[in-house]
């Protein structure tokens, strides 16, 4: 159901989280659980991946990973702050000891001047720490850009997951 290429990176992530003793939740809204999908369609995903909270809308993301509605309300669901607050929410309520969160707008409408179609935040925290978050304009249709958004949140979730010891410390 989703690309080899996708499934590879889901499939090394894990292999990475695995080897340092590390559990993963995600947070999504422009992607509607296509990070978990990807994660659960490698086999022995369940030793790792806690949960997956689909946050699509404003009161979900606020409900299920406590992002503070002010937040929203200021900045708008698609910003690096609330992108933040969903992947530390989504470490914090699961337990996970990594969260994984995207928002953004995936198209066709939806966008504006200042938050175009194809803008997308992308967040990962390790439980109790500040979130690392990328924005980019991904082009394309709403298929490419959520595919972009996948491999985005991937990589970046391999590169923080890669920067904690076996012992579970930041390096």
């Amino acid at each position: 159901m989703l690309p080899e290429e996708t499934l590879e990176q889901a499939a090394l992530l894990l292999r990475i989280l695995q080897s340092r003793g590390l559990t993963l939740a995600t947070a999504e809204s422009c992607t509607g659980g296509l990070v978990a999908a990807a994660v659960t369609a490698v086999p022995g995903s369940s030793a790792t991946l806690l949960g997956g909270y689909v946050t699509y809308s404003n009161e979900a993301k606020s409900k299920s990973v406590g992002v503070d509605p002010a937040l929203i309300a200021r900045l708008g669901a698609v910003s690096a702050e609330v992108a933040a607050a969903m992947a530390e929410g989504a470490a914090r309520e699961s337990g996970a000891s990594m969260g994984i969160s995207t928002t953004g707008i995936a198209g066709p409408g939806g966008g504006t001047a200042s938050k175009p179609v194809g803008l997308v935040y992308v967040g990962v925290a390790l439980a109790g720490q500040p979130a690392r978050v990328e924005g980019h304009v991904f082009p394309g249709d709403r298929t490419a850009v959520r595919a972009a958004t996948v491999a985005t949140a991937f990589r970046m979730a391999a590169e923080e997951a890669a920067s904690v010891t076996s012992a579970g410390k930041s390096v």
